[in-house]
């Protein structure tokens, strides 16, 4: 991939802030949220692998949500963490670009995985009956490695797209991260086939697995309605909850940050937003889908008496 400036051999990441008190408080703070999601979402994949209870479609895709998050998380927090203790907050562009990377990837890949865990709950729900029919094996597994291949070749694209521009106005970028809204700051040929193709990616990797979500849960709308005891109702709506929580707070974060033209991009502000999405929200996903989640819990305290019982 041949760079736009040749110039630019390194960016300085500005981070959150310059005071060494609140840096520090940052990072005992990030580092907590980093332990916690590693503990999560490893925790929440032992239990899908080792549990027969949760070898299940839903719990498949869990698992590898969990898997995602895993990785996410850990593109983004290392190098917070070291740029909160340390004086050098530079980064080189190949590692910039390799953050850039793996963060679309990850990202776009999520996106596709909750798509397909909405199709998921669709058929639990409409068509009971069919459910282990129509959700096969071959079938889930092939929606994840769409999901992935979806995910990083859309990934490819932005990727090569960003790395070619010239940044010519310097190299400090203003957020913990490298990602479009500071990049397209430093760019000067920023041009309307860039915004098309930043256009095209949210069409391809939001709006139309958005659209799919909202097209499985009318379905299951439907299907809930025709259900005679409330009681039955509720328990149907309960097997969606967890997911609805995970959609609305993803996709709202990702569609404030990347649906405005790049000229009403405003750095401080984005910052804490993609703060919650790319550190907050993969320590809250495995609570999302735990917490509430009988068999998950049951198969933790099935975890703990098994490790007791070795000691």
């Amino acid at each position: 991939m041949e760079r736009g400036n040749h110039s630019v051999t390194e960016f300085i990441l500005l981070g959150f802030t310059t005071d060494p008190v609140m840096q520090l408080v940052l990072f005992v703070l990030f580092l907590g949220v980093y332990c916690a999601t590693l503990l999560g979402n490893t925790t929440l994949i032992v239990l899908i692998c080792n549990d027969s209870r949760l070898h299940t479609p839903m719990y498949f895709f869990i698992g590898n949500l969990s898997f995602l998050d895993l990785f996410y998380s850990s593109v983004y927090t290392p190098k917070i963490l070291l740029t909160c203790i340390s004086e050098d907050k530079s980064i080189s562009f190949a590692g910039c670009l390799s953050q850039f990377f793996f963060s679309a990837g990850l990202a776009y890949s999520e996106c596709y995985l909750l798509a397909s865990m909405a199709y998921d709950r669709y058929v639990a729900i409409s068509k009971p009956l069919l459910y282990a029919q129509v959700m096969s094996r071959r079938l889930c597994i092939c929606l994840v490695l769409y999901s992935y291949t979806g995910g990083f070749v859309n990934a490819i694209i932005l990727t090569s797209n960003t790395f070619t521009l010239d940044f010519c106005a310097g190299n400090v970028i203003d957020d913990f991260f490298c990602d479009v809204p500071p990049l397209v700051k430093l760019a000067c040929d920023v041009n309307d086939s860039y915004q098309y193709v930043l256009y095209f990616l949210l069409a391809s990797n939001v709006i139309i697995p958005t659209l799919l979500i909202l097209a499985s849960y009318s379905f299951i709308i439907a299907a809930i309605l025709k259900i005679r005891s409330a009681q039955g109702r509720l328990k149907a709506f309960s097997t969606c909850s967890s997911h609805i929580i995970s959609v609305t707070l993803y996709y709202g974060s990702i569609l404030y940050i990347y649906s405005r033209p790049s000229s009403s991009y405003s750095l401080s502000r984005d910052k804490m937003v993609s703060t919650f999405y790319t550190v907050l929200f993969p320590m809250l996903n495995p609570m999302i889908y735990s917490l509430r989640n009988k068999d998950v819990k049951a198969a933790l305290r099935k975890l703990f008496k098994l490790a007791q019982t070795e000691v």
